[in-house]
């Protein structure tokens, strides 16, 4: 940390993120971009990234949109199905293509319909993955229709994923986005291979902000906001310095119109002020000196991959979020909207 004016950090890293493809990609990956050095891309595209050559064909769509000069390398992820092929995952990871898989249970959020329905049914490509040390990334709720919306990431730990890790005991598991109190005790209970990434949005909002003032839609994303406590309970966890917590924006980006409508989409777009919220949280929990560890060196730490040498600016200088942002693609509405922040990215250090 350089001084209370300006923070300087290790280039940081998104361990989760939504780029889209088409033309939102090319309006949104340089947001991205600017900021993180790498990020661990999404695959739930339509059609789903299910092989390694759909992979590298995103993979060659997101490096043809994106400004060279930023230095950004997506990471590649593998859907997962009821019908995955471990070899199809041996030969991603052999040839570098997936750095993990990501498993959706089956219409949970956006774009899983082609999602995993029973969890056993990826024992063998589970049990591959192990061998492999290809870690497994997990969307953490249930889909019960008897579960309460606010209650199913708590339900699908205990029904699903403690029996998961139980009977993999190697596997590397990240559970991703966590927003309750029992998802940072898991965590925190369980084995050093398990991990969790916390988005800005989950530390800054509790569930009010949905209804405040009337509907407010883009405040909607999933998992959903939860009370307070747990609010508390993520901020505890992302500041605490325990390295088994680091940072994934999971910005999902949609179309004005796609929010505001009869049937919202889920999602928030936070990269445009990633960093600046994440400095805000750690700034109001007395800990701007934890803020590198967390941002920059416990993500690759926990897959693998080196601690990026670079190092990127923060300058503590009001600047206020545009209401909205027009893009070829349609207008967006980023996270903090209308708000004045305290901090502003400026950019890499010479």
């Amino acid at each position: 940390m350089s001084s209370t004016t300006e923070l300087e950090l290790l280039r940081p890293d998104d361990w989760h993120v939504h780029l889209r493809d088409g033309a939102l990609l090319g309006a949104v990956v340089n947001h991205t971009a600017r900021q993180f050095a790498r990020a661990i891309v999404m695959p739930n595209l339509k059609p789903p990234v299910t092989t390694v050559a759909a992979a590298r064909a995103y993979r060659d769509r997101i490096l043809a949109a994106v400004d060279p000069a930023l230095g950004f390398t997506p990471l590649m992820t593998a859907y997962l199905t009821d019908d995955t092929d471990p070899n199809e995952l041996a030969l991603g990871r052999r040839e570098g293509v997936f750095t993990a898989a990501k498993l959706y249970p089956a219409n949970a959020t956006t774009n899983s319909a082609a999602g995993v329905t029973d969890v056993r049914r990826l024992d063998r490509a589970l049990e591959r993955m192990q061998e492999l040390g290809l870690p497994l990334l997990v969307h953490g709720e249930v889909v019960d229709a008897g579960v309460d919306v606010f209650d199913r990431e708590a339900v699908f730990l205990e029904r699903v994923l403690a029996p998961t890790v139980a009977r993999f005991p190697g596997l590397r598991v990240v559970v991703e986005h966590i927003t309750t109190r029992q998802a940072v005790d898991f965590v925190t209970a369980a084995g050093p291979n398990v991990g969790a990434t916390i988005t800005p949005h989950h530390l800054e909002i509790n569930r009010n902000a949905m209804f405040e003032g009337g509907l407010r839609p883009h405040f909607y994303c999933l998992p959903v906001a939860k009370r307070e406590e747990h609010r508390l309970a993520l901020r505890r966890a992302a500041t605490s310095g325990d390295p088994k917590f680091f940072l994934g924006t999971d910005s999902a980006p949609h179309r004005v119109p796609d929010k505001e409508s009869a049937c919202g989409c889920a999602g928030i777009w936070n990269a445009p002020v990633a960093l600046e919220s994440y400095a805000k949280t750690f700034e109001e929990e007395n800990a701007l000196d934890r803020l590198e560890a967390f941002a920059s060196v416990h993500g690759p730490r926990f897959y693998g991959l080196p601690v990026n040498g670079a190092r990127v600016r923060l300058v503590r200088e009001p600047s206020r979020v545009p209401e909205r942002v027009a893009t070829p693609a349609g207008e967006l509405v980023p996270f903090h909207a209308g708000r004045e922040l305290g901090w502003r990215f400026s950019g890499p250090v010479p």
